[in-house]
């Protein structure tokens, strides 16, 4: 399988009173504001690169999982997953992964095992340079 998928980030000012909008083509982000402000405060409306890269990974993982929960003859009825973006001097130094997830029939070792397997493949996981923790619980074991 091969796709593209596009953004778009519009930036007026300077680093620390500009202002800025974020859009994708699916039209899920039009226009949505984002600064210094969202990004290093809080209390402002808007969002920030690092919220975003957190909502990417713990989607991006939540799929990956169901996926290999599927190849192991395994269908859950939910997967929780709350990502953690870590932001020290100029840099994202962790995430962390919480998943919780209910899967019917499956032990709490082989959804551990499953779960760090799609830690390692996630597309979004490879891509990022940093620590990446991931805590597993499973609601029916």
């Amino acid at each position: 399988m091969k796709f593209t998928r596009k953004a778009n980030a519009e930036w007026k000012g300077s680093g620390k009173d500009g202002k800025g909008k974020l859009s994708t083509a699916s039209k899920v982000l039009n226009n949505t504001a984002y600064s210094f402000h969202t990004r290093f405060e809080d209390g402002e409306k808007g969002t920030n690169p690092e919220e975003l890269i957190g909502a990417a990974h713990a989607g991006c993982f939540a799929i990956q999982l169901s996926f290999l929960l599927n190849e192991a003859d395994f269908t859950a009825t939910s997967l929780d997953v709350a990502a953690t973006v870590s932001f020290e001097d100029g840099a994202i130094t962790k995430i962390n992964l919480n998943l919780e997830g209910d899967v019917p029939n499956i032990d709490a070792e082989q959804f551990q095992q499953i779960a760090h397997k799609a830690k390692e493949v996630c597309p979004v996981s490879k891509v990022l340079q940093t620590e990446i923790v991931l805590k597993v619980t499973l609601k029916n074991a």
